[in-house]
């Protein structure tokens, strides 16, 4: 299958770019991969330590004939997208046991929600997570005891954070084992209204409780295509996942069998078999190329433009924000699901999916079919999706034609030519807005200037009546190095308020915003920086500014903005309390939002 033009442009731009780091990354993984397996190499009191708590894998083990898989694992029960994790290790160790192959736990890595950390200090950690992710399995991998990793990870900065440790082991096979939706509960829509009325004071707390917890009910995913969601997404169009695997739901059985033939399919695709298949063969800069197609098809979350360049610099790829913007005005919005719409993911898999999407999109030229996936060679085949036929698991073509046009369109009649982001930049900096779910009349404000230094302070203005006329809110500060680029989510309420009250908003930030956003037009990301003596330190209260994501420009329509005396920030901000006092050295070394605000890479 032939790409288009603009998708092949784009692929090459990324590779001529990368070809130094990616070069280099190439001979270093290929150089692990000639040492053979590394658990080989270690002493007899090596592996025993490694060994000693095995049980009735032992005698596999000191073979050392058998493939060992390491699980990676980023369970906790309190959050519910990675609490049905609990007894995944002991079903992957049976499995792997039946294919005549080991498992071990190699480490645990952190899982925090942001869910619960919207709006309050733990969210300045939440971006920082990432990168702490993929050094807590760095350190499970590095015991060289393992032929493959799985990884167990489904949410926001955890799947990210897993990328970028596998494609720094990329001489290892790694497969991404996901556990899927909630079922759905209370509408995605119903929950935002009523969070908007208790923002505009229609209902109390105990209306607002209520309704969150028939949103949130249950083991899984949330059911908006948020980061999390955006997340699994990512993996089958990466070719991480096994074909179809995003969206199951937990505790069913084709979610255990799924699993279990994850477990079988690593064990197949290690050095010691015919199949070789590392992770950072996989992650090429196609691969790369493939992921952003599908959130731009998707309507998928912001954040993945700041993860997706952190995780391919991982691997030795080069990504930059023009590469975005040229693969989104090249690829349909092609889904509809909540904040961009009224379905949720379960409504979206039911009418046909990423498997639908996938094979749309590959008919289209949107898609590099030639590509390896821990499936097999071409991406064709993630056009196709699991059953279970007598008890055993087999895959089918997907759904040739929509089942729900108001969810998921072809590629011929999307509900937009282009993708779901768009890129501004201006005398403002440069940054990203989600257009997907903001309507066409909203893509461009021009109002003056209210200037914060964090959402609390634009809430209190909110509750004192102070926003009577068309408003830019303006909240800077909010970048990593100032306080690790929380996500501003919780003023979402508070602004839809304002735009249904018939004023024209919209949102400025050099901070981030949830996968979730929604209507309010939100130019994010904006960088430089205001804590770096960025732009956006140089704007007044009352400044005239247009965000208009129809031509992609972020501007300040004063004079002299850059000769005026900078805002300096608060030096206390984000500096204490909720642990982040121990994130100091990564507040002074993040890379700028534009490269990924990452640590490590």
């Amino acid at each position: 299958m032939t790409v288009k033009t603009k998708i092949a442009q784009v692929t090459e731009r990324i590779r001529e770019r990368s070809r130094p780091t990616r070069g280099a990354y190439l001979d270093r993984i290929a150089r692990a991969a000639e040492a053979g397996p590394a658990r080989a190499h270690l002493s007899c009191g090596n592996l025993a330590h490694a060994y000693a708590a095995m049980g009735q894998d032992k005698p596999a083990l000191t073979a050392a004939r058998a493939p060992n898989l390491g699980i990676i694992t980023a369970y906790n029960d309190m959050l519910s997208a990675h609490q049905p994790y609990e007894h995944y290790p002991e079903l992957i160790r049976r499995a792997a046991r039946a294919t005549g192959a080991t498992a071990q736990v190699a480490g645990g890595v952190p899982s925090m929600c942001d869910g619960v950390t919207q709006g309050r200090p733990g969210m300045e950690l939440s971006l920082f997570s990432r990168d702490v992710i993929a050094l807590a399995a760095g350190i499970g991998l590095s015991h060289n005891v393992f032929d493959a990793a799985l990884f167990l990870g489904v949410c926001d900065k955890i799947v990210p954070g897993l990328v970028m440790a596998a494609a720094t082991f990329g001489h290892l096979p790694a497969l991404f084992i996901p556990a899927g939706p909630m079922t759905s509960g209370l509408p995605n829509d119903e929950k935002a209204r009523v969070r908007q009325d208790f923002a505009s004071g229609k209902v109390g707390r105990e209306a607002l409780m209520a309704a969150e917890m028939a949103s949130y009910h249950g083991p899984g995913t949330c059911t908006f295509y948020g980061t999390a969601n955006t997340n699994q997404m990512l993996m089958e169009f990466m070719g991480l996942h096994l074909p179809g695997a995003s969206f199951v739901t937990p505790g069913t059985p084709l979610r255990e069998a799924l699993t279990v033939a994850g477990v079988e399919r690593a064990a197949a695709i290690t050095a010691l078999g015919n199949d070789y298949r590392p992770a950072g063969r996989v992650l090429d800069e196609r691969a790369f190329v493939n992921g952003i197609v599908g959130l731009m098809a998707t309507g998928g979350s912001t954040n993945l433009v700041l993860h997706l360049p952190a995780m391919a610099r991982a691997a030795g790829i080069l990504l930059e924000l023009d590469d975005f913007a040229d693969l989104s005005a090249a690829v349909p919005l092609m889904a509809r699901i909540y904040p961009n719409g009224l379905a949720d993911v379960n409504h979206f898999h039911a009418a046909g999916g990423l498997a639908y999407m996938i094979r749309e999109l590959l008919a289209a030229g949107c898609l590099h079919e030639e590509v390896m996936t821990v499936a097999g060679d071409g991406l064709a085949r993630y056009g196709d999706e699991p059953r279970l036929e007598g008890g055993r698991l087999v895959w089918g073509a997907g759904a040739k034609a929509t089942l729900n046009d108001r969810i998921l369109r072809p590629a011929s009649d999307p509900f937009a030519p282009s993708g779901g982001l768009a890129q501004l930049s201006g005398n403002l900096g440069r940054g990203v807005m989600k257009v997907s779910a903001v309507a066409p009349e909203r893509q461009i404000i021009e109002a003056p200037a209210r200037i914060f230094a964090g959402q609390d302070e634009v809430k209190a203005a909110f509750a004192r009546g102070e926003f009577t006329g068309d408003t830019v809110v303006v909240v800077r500060f909010q970048g990593p190095r100032a306080n690790g680029m929380p996500e501003l989510h919780s003023l979402t309420p508070t602004l839809s308020v304002l735009q249904d009250r018939g004023l024209r908003v919209a949102l400025v930030t050099d901070g981030r915003m949830s996968g979730a956003s929604g209507k309010v037009p939100a130019a994010i990301h904006v960088s430089p920086e205001a804590a770096c003596g960025g732009p956006l330190a140089y704007l007044r209260d009352g400044d005239l500014v247009r965000v208009d994501a129809m031509n992609g420009t972020l501007e300040a329509l004063v004079p002299g903005l850059l000769a005026r005396a900078p805002a300096a920030p608060d030096p206390a901000q984000g500096a204490q309390g909720s642990g982040r006092e121990l994130f100091a050295a990564f507040r002074d070394r993040v890379g700028p939002a534009e490269t990924g605000a990452a640590v490590v890479v």
